[in-house]
């Protein structure tokens, strides 16, 4: 079987594997094995755990979607990070995120101080008055 991992920054993993298991709060825990029925199901907060032999890889995803059909299974998620242990994946997760939410407010302080620029600006040139 293959598995192919995206997000909207691209691929994360693209491999060869003997099965996989997902869990998903709300659709609970299922294991996909060779040749099985075609399937999609979707993944609020959960993860992936990909195994090849004795290796095993984990993959927490926040809101994806899985689908299997003819040993091929994709996982497109709108956030994910793959680790080897599910616990080592969400802390990596959880610290990209985090990242993520402070690079937006400084962002918006950015932008909240150019508006405040461009309107003493218009201000200052007297625009309208004429």
């Amino acid at each position: 079987m293959k598995i192919s991992v995206v997000t909207p920054r691209g691929e994360l993993y693209n491999e060869d594997i003997d099965y996989v298991v997902v869990s998903s709060k709300m659709n609970g825990e299922f294991a996909m094995m060779k040749d099985h029925i075609p399937i999609i199901s979707s993944i609020d907060i959960g993860y992936v755990k990909m195994v090849k032999g004795e290796k095993e890889i984990f993959t927490v995803v926040i809101n994806g979607v899985v689908e299997h059909a003819n040993n091929n299974i994709n996982v497109i998620a709108q956030e994910a990070h793959v680790g080897l242990s599910k616990e080592s994946a969400l802390d990596h997760l959880n610290t990209v995120r985090e990242e993520r939410i402070k690079e937006n407010k400084r962002r918006n302080v950015d932008f909240a101080m150019a508006e405040r620029e461009l309107k003493k600006s218009v201000k200052d040139a007297q625009a309208g008055k004429g």
